[in-house]
Parts: structure tokens; sequence; C-alpha cells
């Protein structure tokens, strides 16, 4: 297969001593291997994702700034390198570590433990890590350096410093209207999801409210962490095998956003959440842990009603009068 001269120059490679080969599959890109070798005589592998369109640069732009907001905890995910724009104009192309998961044991077999590390810690590290402070700000805050894409969503992750507002414009209304204008407009919906921006959001995650209306500390998320976006493998496919996240929608956020896409799809289970919360606390009130979480997860059932359209819709609407009924008003919608 040849590779692009923009990725060469990208990766500072040789044309003679590179060579690319199809490796693996993704909903909304084409996959490939990068196989060098490098001046001083070792080899190296990246992994190359090609997409086509004005989408794929701004999907790529935000996984390459996710990636390397995960990096902070350097054995939770591979690390990108580069993306950019195709010389050929067909597209454009993102480059990170090969991930190896085509093994279960270490290159060294058992004796080299890496890290030591299980995905709950890695998560749990990373998640009481506080984000970095923005230009123009003195403080972290809610949001990121880029917009993301949750799928095929593009996700508006403008500055913000109050949570609950990033969650209700950002998130919840901000995928209404794709939704509208995916499906087509829905009364009821739209009713439903305006009274739990309004009503349900402030009285769960208000800043007077979460944490005793002590600030919340922003923290890098993974942000489409489901049970297919994790694994274990060896990062550049070298060292130990690792507990390992890829396909990072990521943003800075309140840590307890994560467990909505997990909560969803499951495949992290009671044990896994108790090492988590070893590290990272529930936040107060515990009480309303579990309705934070579903207010999360909410996102994630409209964000798939949006692309799919479907049944999510029902699961949405489920999750929406469990939580009117306990936080909104009792008017009737």
């Amino acid at each position: 297969m040849k590779i692009d001269p923009a990725i060469l120059r990208a990766l500072s490679l040789s044309p003679s001593t590179t060579t690319l080969s199809s490796h693996g599959g993704s909903g909304f890109t084409s996959t490939g291997k990068i196989d060098t070798t490098l001046p001083d005589g070792s080899k190296k592998s990246f992994f190359l994702k090609t997409g086509k369109g004005r989408d794929s640069a701004a999907m790529f732009a935000g996984e390459h700034a996710s990636l390397n907001a995960l990096h902070t905890v350097p054995s939770l995910c591979p690390q990108s390198f580069a993306h950019g724009e195709l010389d050929d104009r067909s597209g454009s192309f993102l480059v990170t570590d090969f991930l190896d998961m085509s093994t279960t044991r270490s290159a060294t077999g058992d004796k080299e433990r890496g890290s030591g590390m299980s995905l709950a810690q890695k998560l749990g590290k990373l998640h009481t890590t506080p984000a970095p402070i923005p230009s123009g700000y003195s403080k972290p805050v809610f949001g990121f350096p880029v917009s993301t894409c949750c799928g095929n969503t593009e996700q508006d992750n403008t500055w913000t410093e109050s949570w609950a507002e990033f969650y209700a414009e950002r998130r919840l209304r901000t995928i209404l209207r794709q939704a509208e204008q995916n499906n087509g407009k829905d009364a009821s919906l739209h009713a439903t999801v305006e009274k739990v921006a309004q009503e349900v959001v402030p009285r769960l995650i208000g800043d007077d409210h979460l944490n005793g209306g002590a600030p919340i500390t922003p923290v890098a998320v993974h942000g489409d962490l489901w049970s297919g976006n994790k694994g274990r493998g060896r990062i550049g496919g070298q060292g130990a095998v690792e507990d390992v996240v890829f396909d990072p929608s990521s943003c800075y956020a309140h840590n307890e956003y994560e467990l909505g896409i997990m909560k969803m799809f499951g495949g992290f289970g009671k044990a896994f959440l108790r090492e988590y919360h070893d590290i990272c606390p529930k936040t107060e009130p515990v009480e309303e842990y579990e309705d934070r979480v579903a207010l999360y997860e909410l996102y994630h059932h409209l964000n798939h009603y949006a692309i799919f359209g479907g049944g999510y819709k029902g699961g949405a609407m489920s999750i929406m009068r469990d939580l009117i009924r306990k936080y909104g008003s009792k008017d009737e919608l």
C-alpha cells in the first residue's frame, strides 16, 4: 500500500524504509499499520487512520488531543503523534502508537510487569489529576481545546466555568438539536429534555449543590468508555501487556460523567467500581450518586438516538421521566 507523503513528513520517516499494510477496522475510518526502520536501526510500528471529507479532519484533531490528554497516565492509552490533511486531498489522517492486542502475554513473558496498574487504578489516577489551566483563565475549567466526536457527533467543548451549565448547554441541548436535525422534531422529547436541563441539572449537579457547593475540579475523561473501547495489549507493540483504552472523545469534566457511558453498555462490574472509588471517591451527596450517573448516561442515549434513531429514544425518555419524578417540579409535561 502506498503511503501518502504528508504522513511521511509528519513522522519524519523515509519512504525507502517504511511500509503500510491494512490492519483492523473502524466504523467511520480506514485503518492500517505503518512499519518503519528508524535511522538508529531500530524498528517501530504506528497505527494509521484515514478518513474522507471535512468531518474526518475535525474527528482526528479531537482524537489526537484526546489521546494526549489521557496520556497523562502513559500506560492507559496509545500516544498520538500527528494528524493532518493528506497530500492527495482525499481526506485526513491520524497516526498513533500501534497497539498490539494479538497477544495476552508480554514480549518477555510474565517477567515484565509494566505499570502493574489495573484499568480501574489507571482511571482513578486520571480522574484525580487536575486539568491544565487554559489560556485566559486562572484555574482549570470545563471543556476542551478542540471539539471531539462521540461516534460521528461533533461535540461543542467551549470552555465553561460552571459544570452544570456545560452539561446542560454543551451536551443535553446540543445533542437535542442534533437529534432533531437527524430525526425530525419531536415535541415530547424536546419538552422533556428542556425540563431536565432547566430543573434536574441544577438540582442534581448545580454549582451550589454538587460537592456541598465546593468547586468540582475538572479532570480528563475518555468520554466514550464502553467495553468496545477497552482491552489488553502492548502499546507500541513492545513491552508489557497492559489494560488500555482507545478511541476517546475527551473533555475536562466532572469525573462521574465518565460513568454514564460505562453504565449504559456494562462491562465494568462492582469490583471494578469499588477499586476505582477507593482512589476516586463518590462525590457528595453520595446518596444521589446513582441519579447523577443516570443523568450522565442520558446524554449517550440521546446521542445514540441522534445517530441511529429507533429505540434509543425510549431509553432516554425513561431516564428523564425517572429523574423528573424525583427532582423536577410536579407539573405535568
